[in-house]
């Protein structure tokens, strides 16, 4: 094998990574729940838009642990 072999490897990967992230952007907007979630911060003043999806963190970091945890599972 060639001295780049490893490296393709990895550029083959993270472009597979970066096509799913660029799905799921596209497809997140789709979701009529994701971003207004009860817990989901958001505050508007006169001059003054502050939004914290709070709940919608959570959530995703639920979802991500658990995918994450059934991949690295033995």
């Amino acid at each position: 094998m060639s001295e780049l072999s490893p490296l393709g490897k990895i550029l083959i990967f993270l472009g597979l990574v970066l096509i799913l992230l660029g799905v799921i952007l596209i497809l997140v907007g789709k979701i009529p729940f994701i971003g207004k979630l009860p817990g989901d911060i958001y505050i508007r003043r006169k001059n003054f838009n502050f939004y914290f999806p709070l709940t919608t963190c959570i959530l995703f970091s639920i979802i991500i642990s658990f995918i994450l945890w059934l991949v690295t599972r033995r």
